[in-house]
């Protein structure tokens, strides 16, 4: 895998951080599936590395809450949005999980997208990508109001849509 990163110095080397990234293919190196029925070596494996399972598709506030505790200790967390993997490599609605977490921590949020290049030889391009952060304020978080979450994942669509359009492997 040949693997290039572009706008790292955009991220902040202080305050509290969550990762927005996108995985546009089924084959991304981030886009490994992680279920609570995993192989037990395998889980053992990824929750060693600092991963946690979350339930798609059901509110599963014991990963938001888990989440919050790692940013409120000052880690990053990395975050993949869409909540899977897009089928067609197009950027599939955003869950507002993140939204809820920078709402909770007043953290700002750095997107970033994976986008992985047609195969040339034994080597496949993968680019990540980073766009510039955005801060708590910018994400216009004064509370955790529905509309306020609504429009924080507006602008992180757009932001991640940008990133992805100018993103090429």
């Amino acid at each position: 895998m040949c693997r290039r990163t572009r706008g790292l110095s955009l991220s902040p080397t202080t305050s509290p951080t969550l990762t927005r990234s996108l995985s546009l293919s089924r084959s991304s190196p981030a886009a490994a599936s992680w279920r609570r029925k995993s192989c037990s070596f395998v889980s053992l494996i990824i929750r060693g590395l600092g991963a946690f399972p979350v339930s798609r598709g059901k509110g599963d506030t014991a990963a938001v809450e888990k989440a919050v505790g790692y940013v409120k200790e000052g880690k990053v967390v990395a975050i993949f949005p869409e909540g899977h993997r897009s089928p067609d490599g197009k950027l599939q609605k955003l869950k507002s999980g993140a939204v809820v977490i920078a709402a909770e921590t007043g953290g700002g949020m750095q997107p970033c997208v994976v986008r992985k290049g047609p195969k040339k030889g034994l080597r496949t391009p993968v680019v990540i990508r980073y766009g510039k952060f955005i801060s708590h304020e910018e994400l216009g978080l004064t509370g955790r109001t529905p509309s306020q979450i609504r429009s924080a994942n507006k602008l992180l669509t757009k932001t991640l849509t940008d990133l992805l359009e100018e993103t090429d492997v």
